[in-house]
C-alpha cells in the first residue's frame, strides 16, 4: 500500500466537489490523493483536525509588499510571515509602489532574489508604464509574471503613473496578445480632488468615470481586464453589464470595504489610508449584495476575488487578519466555507491560470489551512491595521505550504490539532 509523507483529515475538507469529511494524502509537496475520511492512508505523519476545517491556501493578488526605507528582502519576510498568520500560502506581489516597480525584467529578477526564503509562494504582476511597448511586456511575460497591473490614477504611485486612453488601449492590446490578465486601478485622476486622501476628494464617481474607460478601452482591444479594488456598489451594474457589450470584465475587493465603513467606530483614522477610501454604511451593504449576486454573469458575481489590499507602503496592513474578518461578515449573511474559499483561493488562482493552487484536489500544490470557523479571537489593540482590538470569528491554525506544516502562528489560532 502507498505510504504518503504526511495525511491531513477533517471532517470539514472544503474542495471542488464540496465540503465534507475526506483524507488528503501528500507526497512531494503535492496532493496525490483525496479519500474518505476513515479510509485507511499509510503516513509518516498524520494530522487529524477532527471539526477543524481544512482549507485551500488563500492566494492573495495584488499584495503590496515593499515598505518605504526598509530592505527589500526583509519586507518580504514580513509579508511572508504576516500571509501565514491569515492563513495565506500564495503572494502575489504587487509591481508599485516599490522600489525598484517592478516594470521591466531586470526588475523582476530583484525581486524574485528578494523573495527567496518568504516562506511561501510567491508569483509577480508586472507594471505598465507610460513607456511599456510590447518587447517590455513580452520581455516580462517571458520572465515569470502571472498578469500586468496598471492604473488611471495614484494606484501604482510614484512608481507607476496614470494612462490615459491611448496608452490604456495600447497596453490591452499588446496584453491581449500575449493572453494575460490586466489588473486596473480604476479610479479616474480627473475626478480625484486635491489632496486625493478623503472621501470626498476620492469619490464614487471617480471609480465609476475610471471603469467607463476600461470598458471602452477593452472592447476595442478584447483584453481581459480584472478592475482592483473595486469599492463603489454604485458601479456594480456597469460592472456587471460589461459582458453584454463583448468585454471580459471582472473585479476584486477587500475584507475591510466589506467588514467595515467610514460610519464604523474606531475605523476613521483607516478610512482615509484606504484607497479608494472606507465608504457610507449603506455602500458596504451595497457591495456585499454585488458580490452575493447571481446571474450577474455567467459564473455569477462578476466580483470574483477577494483579496487583502495589504498595502504597507501607505500604512495599510491587513494581511493577517483578512481571512477571519472576511469570514465574520460572510457568516452572518449566511454564507459558507466553500464560498470563502471560491473568493480567495479558487477564483484567484484561476484568474491567474495558476493551476496548482487554490484547490485540495489530486495533483495541486499541498497548500492547506486549518481554520476553525467557531473559534472567537480578538485582534490586539496593538496590531497595526483596521482590525485592530475587534472580536473576529474564525481562527488560523496550522499551515502546509507545498506539503511543508508550518508551525502554528501565534496569536491566531484557537485550535490545536492531534497529530
Amino acid at each position: 500500500m502507498t505510504e504518503f509523507d504526511s495525511v491531513v483529515r477533517s471532517r470539514c475538507v472544503v474542495a471542488p466537489e464540496g465540503v465534507g469529511p475526506l483524507s488528503v494524502g501528500i507526497r512531494d509537496g503535492r496532493i496525490e490523493a483525496v479519500d474518505d475520511y476513515a479510509a485507511p492512508m499509510p503516513a509518516r505523519e498524520v494530522t487529524d483536525l477532527e471539526d477543524v476545517a481544512l482549507l485551500p491556501g488563500a492566494v492573495d493578488v495584488g499584495t503590496g509588499v515593499h515598505e518605504p526605507g526598509h530592505d527589500l528582502a526583509a519586507c518580504y519576510r514580513r509579508a511572508g510571515e504576516a500571509a501565514l498568520r491569515g492563513g495565506v500560502t500564495t503572494l502575489v506581489a504587487a509591481p508599485a509602489p516599490a522600489r525598484p516597480p517592478v516594470a521591466c525584467a531586470d526588475s523582476l529578477q530583484v525581486h524574485q532574489r528578494a523573495a527567496v526564503g518568504t516562506g511561501v509562494s510567491v508569483y509577480f504582476l508586472g507594471g505598465v508604464t507610460r513607456g511599456s511597448g510590447p518587447l517590455d511586456l513580452a520581455d516580462l511575460r517571458a520572465a515569470g509574471v502571472v498578469a500586468f497591473h496598471c492604473s488611471l490614477s495614484d494606484g501604482g504611485a510614484p512608481d507607476l503613473a496614470a494612462l490615459d486612453d491611448p496608452q490604456l488601449r495600447k497596453a490591452m492590446a499588446e496584453l491581449a496578445a500575449l493572453d494575460t490578465v490586466l489588473l486596473v486601478h480604476a479610479e479616474d485622476a480627473a475626478e480625484l480632488g486635491t489632496p486625493p486622501v478623503s472621501a470626498e476628494q476620492r469619490p464614487a464617481t471617480a471609480e465609476r468615470r475610471g471603469m467607463e474607460r476600461v470598458i471602452a478601452a477593452a472592447r476595442v482591444a478584447g483584453a481581459r481586464t480584472h478592475v482592483t479594488p473595486f469599492t463603489a456598489a454604485e458601479c456594480a451594474a456597469l460592472l456587471a453589464a460589461a459582458g453584454s457589450v463583448g468585454v471580459g470584465l471582472t473585479a476584486q475587493t477587500c475584507p475591510h470595504y466589506l467588514c467595515l465603513s467610514a460610519q464604523t467606530p474606531g475605523a476613521e483614522p483607516w478610512a482615509h489610508v484606504c484607497r479608494p477610501p472606507l465608504r457610507s454604511d449603506a455602500n458596504r451593504r451595497a457591495l456585499w449584495s454585488a458580490l452575493l449576486a447571481e446571474g450577474a454573469s455567467p459564473c455569477g458575481s462578476a466580483i470574483t476575488t477577494v483579496g487583502s489590499g495589504h498595502l504597507p507602503s501607505h500604512g495599510l496592513f491587513t494581511l493577517a487578519w483578512s481571512l477571519s474578518a472576511l469570514w465574520t461578515a460572510a457568516r452572518g449573511r449566511g454564507r459558507g466555507l466553500a464560498d470563502l474559499a471560491r473568493w480567495t483561493a479558487g477564483a484567484p488562482a484561476e484568474l491567474l491560470g495558476l493551476v496548482g493552487k487554490g484547490r485540495i484536489a489530486v495533483g495541486c500544490d499541498a497548500d492547506l489551512v486549518a481554520f476553525d470557523p467557531v473559534h472567537r479571537v480578538t485582534v490586539p489593540p496593538t496590531d497595526p491595521g483596521p482590525y485592530a482590538g475587534r472580536e473576529l470569528a474564525g481562527s488560523v491554525g496550522p499551515v502546509w505550504v507545498s506539503g511543508r506544516r508550518v508551525p502554528r502562528p501565534e496569536a491566531v489560532t484557537g485550535v490545536e490539532p492531534t497529530a
